[in-house]
């Protein structure tokens, strides 16, 4: 299997790694039966990887397409499998960047990461 798909599922999990630890960091408040009014509550570095984890729900979805179309067209294994794991690191870098507050960092990591996901489009072309 190709690594980009592997690098599939590690960017399906990146918003469970965020939401816990969100929690791990606001454990003591965390109540399972209310997950929704814990999120809301949070501030700080919780609700800052509580973002992280809601950013990384919406990147997702257009890797995933990017990698599947990149598949599908043929494009070179080693430049999507390249591409894949630069979004995945760069998706890492970016949770850490949101949970340090670094605001501008965090900005030029999320455009490296889009711009992993346009190149996987462009290449099959």
């Amino acid at each position: 299997m190709p690594i980009a798909y592997w690098c599939l599922l590690l960017a399906a999990l990146l918003p469970l790694l965020w939401t816990g630890v969100a929690k791990a960091i606001r454990r003591r408040d965390f109540d399972n039966r209310k997950p929704r009014e814990f999120q809301a509550g949070l501030s700080g570095a919780a609700q800052r990887a509580h973002w992280a984890h809601l950013n990384s729900f919406e990147a997702f979805a257009p890797f995933a397409a990017g990698v599947l179309v990149a598949e599908q067209l043929s494009a070179p294994q080693a430049t999507i499998d390249q591409l894949a794991i630069a979004f995945v690191v760069l998706r890492v870098v970016y949770g850490l960047c949101y949970l340090a507050n670094l605001a501008t960092l965090r900005s030029l990591v999320w455009t490296a990461a889009m711009t992993c996901t346009i190149a996987l489009f462009i290449i099959g072309a």
